[in-house]
This record gives C-alpha cells, sequence and structure tokens, in this order.
C-alpha cells in the first residue's frame, strides 16, 4: 500500500541529487559562529541588566546575521546554483 507508493519514489529522489556538486564557502560557518557569539552576548547583557549594551548587540546581530545569508546567497549564485532561474 503506502510502503509500494515511497519506494516507487525514491528512485527519483536519487536522480535529482545525484549529478549536483556541492560547494562549500569556509566564511558561512564563521558568520554562523559569529552571530551566535553576538547573540549570547547580547542575552547576557540583558540579563545582567545592561539593556542599552544589549540592543546594541541585537543589532550587531541582525548585521552578521544579514551578511551571511548575503554570503550563501552569493556563494549559490556565483557557482551557478541560482533558484530564481530556471
Amino acid at each position: 500500500m503506502v510502503v509500494e507508493k515511497m519506494s516507487a519514489v525514491e528512485p527519483d529522489m536519487e536522480d535529482l541529487f545525484q549529478d549536483k556538486k556541492r560547494y562549500r564557502n569556509p566564511l558561512v560557518p564563521l558568520g554562523a559562529l559569529m552571530t551566535a557569539g553576538v547573540l549570547t552576548a547580547g542575552l547576557i547583557s540583558f540579563r545582567r541588566g545592561n539593556s542599552q549594551m544589549g540592543q546594541v548587540l541585537m543589532r550587531a546581530r541582525v548585521v552578521v546575521q544579514g551578511a551571511t545569508v548575503a554570503l550563501m546567497v552569493g556563494t549559490a549564485y556565483y557557482y551557478g546554483d541560482n533558484p530564481w532561474k530556471k
């Protein structure tokens, strides 16, 4: 029944991902770590009662997170993995 239908779908999924070569940008994990670090520092600042420093760190987190996302999109576009073109 359901198992038969699922097994019929699996070979098609393998064909979709088999020919793609993935490129990794080493700066993306660095951006993610920076985002996590700034977020942690901001939350600690809020917890200690320094709301002004916490606000500055939250704004910095948004900037770092935006730069990380832009880097991911730029890398995908550079290597020809553009999801907007078909």
